[in-house]
């Protein structure tokens, strides 16, 4: 079974789910606002891909942070940024029963995936 995070409005997220139903994939979507995604699972998330994979800076939510706050997603404190700010999260975020972690679903990631299926 694959949990996909994301945002229900997300299109890529959409795009995403889309993929997995024509593939007949198990998989459980959550979202990281409405089923709130918890500290400890994004510090797995974080140890997995990273802070420059993970955080969405191109987003208008990265955008409109002040310059404290978006300091804080280089360092120790990333992990408290994303649970404050989860669309923060670049998606979506796929997690496999192993523990492995993709995310996004440009063609790189959508093949890694799809891999996995």
């Amino acid at each position: 079974m694959i949990t996909v995070w994301g945002l229900k409005n997300c299109d890529t997220c959409k795009k995403a789910r889309k993929a997995l139903d024509a593939a007949g994939a198990a998989y459980v979507f959550k979202d990281v606002r409405a089923d709130s995604v918890g500290a400890d699972e994004i510090s797995g998330w974080l140890k997995a891909v990273g802070g420059d994979v993970l955080i969405n800076r191109r987003g208008t939510t990265w955008r409109g942070l002040p310059d404290a706050d978006k300091a804080r997603g280089d360092g120790s404190q990333a992990t408290a940024l994303l649970a404050e700010s989860p669309a923060l999260i670049k998606r979506p975020v796929f997690v496999f029963e192993d523990g492995t972690v993709i995310v996004g679903f440009g063609a790189k990631e959508k093949a890694s995936v799809e891999a996995r299926l």
